[in-house]
């Protein structure tokens, strides 16, 4: 199956009862039997006012930090309704969600939210990226509609799995790389799509991430500091039981493979966006890495193989597209390491985003695209040409939507249907989002295949996976290094298989 397969089945109303009929027309039918006269819209709420059968039911998994301000902006300052609120811990950052939606059910397990809350139309999840999958699969299984943070998976067999199950579902869903809604790519693909910078070969993409604690041994378990109001078991979800580690949670379980995906997951599905966007790429054909590492007393390379390290250099390869029209090789770098200045662009100009510390160059024969936009840092494009030509997009937020209306979007979608051109313009549904995922994750697949040793005949233990890699991209296998598919899933724990 072609995750990039358009759909081509159109459904108004997806949430239907057994008879046929939707939630919303049943209340809206039930309303109109019990009253002996209509009320007029402007006596129920005035001009703008919108009518309960007419909003969305929303729920969120993950209230707090970055979920808070998914479901607020979910809830397109109180249009829709919020009825339920997931988190396993609502002393931390999710008391502003209560704070904000006072009518909302609380519930520390999203399974037993999904079960007990018939109504629920649509859930924004943003936890740790270890739960992504489990929570949407659950979600999508019962017919909600959903919007995921990015990535939108741990691995790439669940961001396989996802895809085709919205399909299977028909539900309309959303990733939260924001910034792929940012109406300044618009100037960018204008850019390729007109040749400007002639065939292109070449894309380098870097980072500042880490900014948080990565590359060190695996924190200390510490069971007595365990704050009251968390629920650990629920924390740790599909990854193995082990006692609270305060160096976790809240925020610091991005650089271990367990619950996160590193700078890659992070901000890379935000800058990968771009070229993999405008670019119409598809699953990379290959990969290769090499990683930055102290050195022990025995020269040799100090790596912690169950987190991910403090710096990583990958080489990604994409065939031609119709887009792209030629083979494009793309390179990711993380822990501050970026390209070198291209000589067209001149020595004061910051590549990328500010002071240089992330970006994207989309290099081409006739000259180079220069890029940052994501969420947190909407510099303007820039075109910088071989012959001296330099243009700039708009140096101002494209509009004054909270995250370019990325939210809304997905919730607009939502409510005219699965199929509809609203969902067909989201620009991270699944179909766009789960390809784009998989090559992201692809990149940690590399790392974590770098860093595999084995005894050798004398004793010693040696790396074996430091090889090009090759990918099968529509079976999900490395064909020419066994060991390294199994980073292509995981281990679940009992209770949360995928």
């Amino acid at each position: 199956m072609n995750p990039l397969k358009n759909y081509n089945t159109h459904m108004k109303n997806p949430k239907k009862n057994s008879e046929g009929q939707t939630r919303r027309d049943f209340i809206k039918n039930a309303a109109i039997a019990s009253s002996f006269f209509i009320v007029p819209r402007h006596v129920l709420g005035g001009v703008g006012f919108t009518s309960p059968s007419d909003q969305l039911n929303l729920a969120a998994i993950g209230a707090g930090g970055k979920g808070a301000s998914d479901i607020r902006n979910a809830s397109v300052n109180g249009r829709e309704r919020v009825v339920a609120l997931c988190d396993v811990d609502f002393s931390g950052s999710a008391k502003a969600s209560v704070e904000r939606f006072p009518d909302a059910k609380l519930y520390a397990d999203f399974r037993k939210m999904l079960d007990t809350e018939k109504d629920i139309d649509a859930v924004t999840i943003s936890t740790p990226d270890h739960v992504h999958g489990p929570a949407a699969k659950y979600a999508m299984e019962r017919g909600k509609h959903v919007y995921v943070q990015k990535p939108m998976t741990h691995n790439i067999k669940e961001a396989r799995m996802l895809t085709e199950m919205a399909r299977t579902q028909k539900v309309v869903t959303q990733m939260g790389n924001q910034g792929g809604s940012n109406p300044l790519l618009n100037l960018v693909q204008e850019w390729i799509d007109k040749d400007r910078i002639g065939k292109i070969s070449k894309v380098e993409v870097w980072t500042n991430r880490p900014v948080w604690p990565q590359g060190g041994p695996f924190p200390k378990p510490e069971p007595s500091a365990k704050p009251s109001a968390l629920d650990w078991d629920l924390w740790l979800g599909p990854a193995p039981e082990i006692p609270y580690t305060p160096g976790l949670a809240p925020f610091s379980w991005r650089g271990w493979w367990n619950y996160g995906t590193g700078a890659l997951g992070d901000v890379g599905c935000h800058l990968i966006d771009i070229p993999f966007r405008t670019l119409g790429l598809h699953y990379p054909t290959d990969a290769e890495c090499s990683v930055g590492s102290v050195y022990s007393q025995m020269w040799t390379p100090d790596y912690h193989p169950d987190g991910c390290p403090a710096s990583s250099f990958i080489s990604l390869n994409f065939a031609a597209t119709p887009k792209s029209k030629s083979p494009i090789n793309m390179t990711w770098s993380d822990g501050g390491i970026r390209p070198a200045h291209p000589d067209i662009i001149p020595a004061d100009h910051d590549i990328g985003g500010a002071n240089s510390a992330n970006g994207v160059l989309i290099i081409g024969e006739k000259g180079i695209i220069s890029t940052n936009i994501n969420d947190s840092s909407p510099l303007m494009p820039k075109l910088y040409l071989n012959d001296g030509t330099q243009e700039f997009g708009p140096q101002t937020e494209p509009n004054d939507e909270p995250e370019y209306g990325h939210q809304r979007l997905w919730v607009d979608a939502c409510k005219a249907g699965y199929g509809s051109t609203e969902h067909k313009g989201l620009t991270s549904s699944f179909d766009y989002a789960g390809p784009m995922t998989e090559t992201v994750l692809m990149g940690n697949l590399a790392i974590r295949s770098y860093m595999l040793r084995k005894e050798n005949a004398k004793g010693q233990m040696e790396f074996y996976g430091r090889k090009k890699l090759l990918w099968d991209g529509d079976n999900l296998r490395i064909t020419n290094f066994e060991d390294a598919n199994q980073f292509v899933t995981r281990t679940y724990r009992p209770g949360w298989e995928m």
